[in-house]
């Protein structure tokens, strides 16, 4: 009967799913099961006799022996994950976090205490990596929290330098305005005084400085659009000198020089003329009492050894267009911000802190890469990196007339905004086309199904209530098969590819718009239809 038991008793031992080592009173190991040998990395006979010590680990072997003699006098048993800290040794000398339960056997030798050892390794990783996910998502909560405060602080900044630029260009507009108005409501017969062009002419540049910071401002936020062609820089350059001359001052010399040969990239000259007329500014406001600036290009080949020392520069062939100057410089802190959105060392209220932050955005979208260079007292140079590509440039086409006047041509007309409808209207009318005009997508389709003639062209916004322009196209193509279509808008939601640019095909006049950008666009796309 005892052999029996003897053989039961073993037969658990080694069905246990966890490492089973029994110790008699002495301390000895006098049984373990398989999973034992497999945990600790010890044979079954190596074991067998000898002190249990040997699988606790070094730094608490000296004191085991009393922990033992402990238990032994009042054998509880103590299930596994009792919060206590244990572990244990392999033969290599290794130790891995273990949970052991114990109890105590009455045998006819004495006191046999079995020990269930279970390695917990795997599971405190998890639980480490659970806590150390929740500690990151923690982290991120806090972040998230950090960049929204930040980001509503920058906005306000932001609101604030456009509102004082916009009330300043408001009180220009409205008050010479109001000096016309004066003037032309005088009593008949009245000779209109000189001053009146001087005035126009007044509003019309306060126009072009509110358009150039909208434009600031859609660019800063992704939202304008982006035509990019291949492109030489010095003709970008040479095409805006007389603007940067104006722009600088009698103060300030301009001067350029632009490597011949110049390898050509892809960009929207748009953005490149914007580029530099910023970075115009900042040396203008840089140079109080005169100075130089200077426009450089050439060729440049960023080999192993350039892209090492500017990181984050692909190897490959880049165009450099580089702005300096002679002004006051920049310190290193200032140099680290310079191209954070909103941070400007300008008095509040006489810059928003986008030039650079524009900047940087326009480059990097174009592929390129944008570095300063300055030290104080000395001046400041920045360098813009544009990829070469290996695109030929379009070959230009003849456009009979293109800003000329229209050959009595039917255009529709669709925006909601009624003062730049009646606008549109009139200028297409003085110049020669039959115009139908609509305040919605319902109305021009309604006009285009009813319409008797043949309507050539399509001029619609692109953003209105109901119906937004790529539909009401869509829609009157379907009643007017070719109907050639010219888009209209500030911002182009829903016109753009993922990487910023115009949908092929899609033509665009960006707002706020000339008479002769107008005529000069819908030419081309009357042109193309008749072709």
């Amino acid at each position: 009967m005892k052999d029996l038991e003897d053989r039961r008793f073993v037969g658990l031992l080694e069905a246990a799913p966890d490492a089973m080592v029994c110790v008699d009173n002495d301390g000895q190991i006098a049984l373990v099961n398989a999973q034992a040998e497999r945990l600790f990395g010890y044979d079954r006979d190596e074991l067998v006799g000898q002190a249990v010590e040997m699988l606790v680990p070094d730094a608490v072997r000296p004191v085991h022996p009393g922990h033992r003699a402990g238990y032994l006098a009042e054998p509880q048993p103590r299930p596994m994950g009792a919060g206590k800290e244990l572990a244990g040794r392999r033969r290599d000398g290794s130790t891995f976090p273990a949970e052991i339960s114990l109890s105590a056997i009455d045998t006819d030798d004495g006191i046999l205490v079995t020990a269930a050892v279970r390695d917990v390794t795997e599971r405190l990783e998890v639980q480490t990596e659970r806590e150390r996910l929740k500690t990151q998502a923690e982290r991120d909560r806090l972040e998230r929290q950090l960049q929204q405060s930040q980001r509503l602080e920058s906005l306000g900044q932001l609101a604030g330098g456009v509102a004082h630029d916009f009330n300043n260009l408001l009180g220009v507009i409205s008050n010479y305005a109001a000096f016309i108005a004066e003037e032309m409501n005088k009593p008949p017969g009245h000779v209109p005084d000189k001053s009146v062009l001087s005035d126009i002419e007044q509003i019309q540049l306060a126009t072009e400085r509110a358009t150039r910071l909208t434009h600031q401002l859609l660019a800063f936020a992704r939202r304008e659009v982006v035509q990019p062609r291949v492109l030489n820089l010095n003709e970008v350059v040479a095409s805006i000198l007389t603007l940067l001359k104006r722009t600088l001052g009698e103060h300030v010399e301009l001067v350029t020089d632009l490597e011949a040969g110049l390898d050509l990239v892809l960009a929207d000259p748009g953005h490149i003329e914007q580029i530099l007329v910023n970075l115009a500014v900042n040396a203008r406001d840089a140079m109080p009492g005169g100075g130089t600036l200077t426009i450089e290009t050439g060729n440049l080949d960023a080999d192993e050894a350039y892209a090492d020392s500017h990181t984050n520069l692909p190897l490959g062939r880049y165009v450099a267009l580089k702005v300096s100057d002679n002004g006051t410089g920049m310190p290193a802190e200032v140099i680290d911000r310079a191209f954070e959105p909103f941070f400007t060392t300008k008095p509040k209220g006489e810059g928003s802190g986008l030039g650079l932050a524009t900047i940087y955005g326009i480059v990097t979208q174009a592929g390129g890469n944008v570095r300063i260079y300055s030290e104080p007292q000395l001046g400041t140079a920045i360098t813009v990196l544009l990829p070469v590509t290996d695109k030929s440039p379009p070959v230009a086409e003849q456009v009979p007339d293109e800003s000329g006047g229209g050959g009595n041509e039917l255009v529709l007309v669709v925006e909601d905004e009624a003062a730049l409808r009646e606008v549109t209207r009139r200028i297409l009318s003085r110049n020669g086309y039959q115009v139908i005009v609509a305040a919605n997508g319902l109305e021009a389709i309604q006009a285009a199904a009813t319409c008797e003639d043949r309507i050539d062209a399509l001029v619609t916004d692109v953003v209105m209530p109901g119906m937004q322009g790529k539909e009401v196209a869509r829609r009157v193509r379907e009643l007017q098969p070719g109907i050639g279509v010219l888009y209209m808008s500030g911002y182009t939601e829903g016109l753009l590819s993922a990487q910023g640019v115009l949908e092929p095909g899609v033509i665009l006049i960006e707002k706020p718009f000339t008479e002769a950008s107008l005529l000069t666009k819908l030419r081309g796309i009357l042109y193309t239809r008749i072709r």
